[in-house]
């Protein structure tokens, strides 16, 4: 569970760390394959993929009142990421991490778009970052589309993370839409 401290945090807060944690996994996570190498590599993977979990684990608060079941859901792919994101864990070819990496932005889209505290079109684009990152499920497809598919998906989680961290979530709406989850 998280802390108690940050559960009772308001949601903007809890936004703008999410935002912070995910810059910090995407630097990370580039890094670890781009320009370290080593035991550097490998701890700035861990690193990435430890500010992923926070992240996965801070957006299942941000978006339950949108829908506790989709966000649970979510989380739970999101978790699965953490788990099965081993470089080497790739039966017959497939990075079945991805799999759920792609489904993770497809509801992690939804529920932004069925927000009242999000703008839509963050989720519009989450969205397109699920579609991107599924073509690599077909290596002719994602080859094909290539480096259209890593452009569209890096764009659209870079647009989640900076609105995260300088916007945050409005408050107000989160507050009213957690309401109306909670009398229902």
């Amino acid at each position: 569970m998280i802390d108690s401290r940050v559960d009772k945090a308001s949601p903007l807060l809890r936004a703008r760390i999410a935002g912070g944690l995910y810059s910090l996994n995407i630097f990370l996570g580039v890094a670890s394959v781009s320009f370290v190498h080593g035991r550097l590599a490998s701890a700035a993977y861990i690193l990435a993929s430890s500010c992923n979990f926070a992240v996965t684990l801070l957006l299942y608060g941000i978006f339950k009142p949108v829908s506790k079941r989709l966000s649970l859901l979510a989380a739970f792919f999101g978790l699965l990421v953490f788990v099965l994101g081993t470089p080497q864990w790739h039966p017959h070819g497939v990075d079945v991490a991805m799999i759920f990496f792609a489904s993770y932005c497809l509801l992690i889209g939804y529920l932004i778009f069925r927000s009242a505290f999000l703008p839509r079109i963050l989720g519009a684009l989450m969205a397109l970052a699920g579609l991107a990152w599924l073509t690599f499920l077909i290596p002719p497809l994602a080859h094909s589309l290539s480096p259209y598919n890593l452009a569209a998906g890096a764009v659209s989680q870079i647009a989640l993370t900076l609105w995260l961290l300088v916007f945050g979530v409005n408050a107000q709406r989160w507050k009213e839409q957690a309401g109306a989850a909670f009398r229902r």
